[in-house]
């Protein structure tokens, strides 16, 4: 069982910036992957970046490249996500999941732990 409370979500001006951040209990965080994902009012929850088990590899949904970054600190059963020049686009509530997997894949069947989810907004 993993329980994934998430944090630093709230409202911020466009090409501003917000650190997302995810505790999880449990003693398996260190061997799955994680996932952060949102969704904008009226549409589907979209995958938004992933980090491997042991934080070598990220991959990141096109829109966000360069402008993201996801981390984790296994120490403290924590992954982050950095958002930088944020878009009003990038609007939604962003959960974070914890992946059955070690190794990142996109889709949501992958992930077995959702958190509560954090309120981004971003105005522009």
């Amino acid at each position: 069982q993993v329980q994934l409370v998430e944090s630093g979500g709230g409202l911020v001006q466009a090409g501003g910036s917000l650190r997302l951040s995810c505790t999880a209990s449990g003693r398996t965080f260190g061997n799955r992957a994680m996932g952060w994902f949102r969704q904008a009012p009226g549409k589907e929850r979209e995958f938004v970046a992933g980090i491997n088990w042991s934080g070598i590899t990220t991959t990141y949904t096109d829109s966000v490249k360069g402008r993201f970054t996801i981390s984790r600190d296994n120490a403290k059963n924590t992954v982050y996500l950095q958002m930088n020049t944020l878009k009003s686009d990038d609007t939604g509530v962003y959960y974070c999941a914890a992946s059955k997997f070690p190794t990142i894949f996109p889709t949501i069947s992958s992930y077995d732990y959702w958190g509560q989810g954090t309120q981004v907004t971003v105005s522009s």
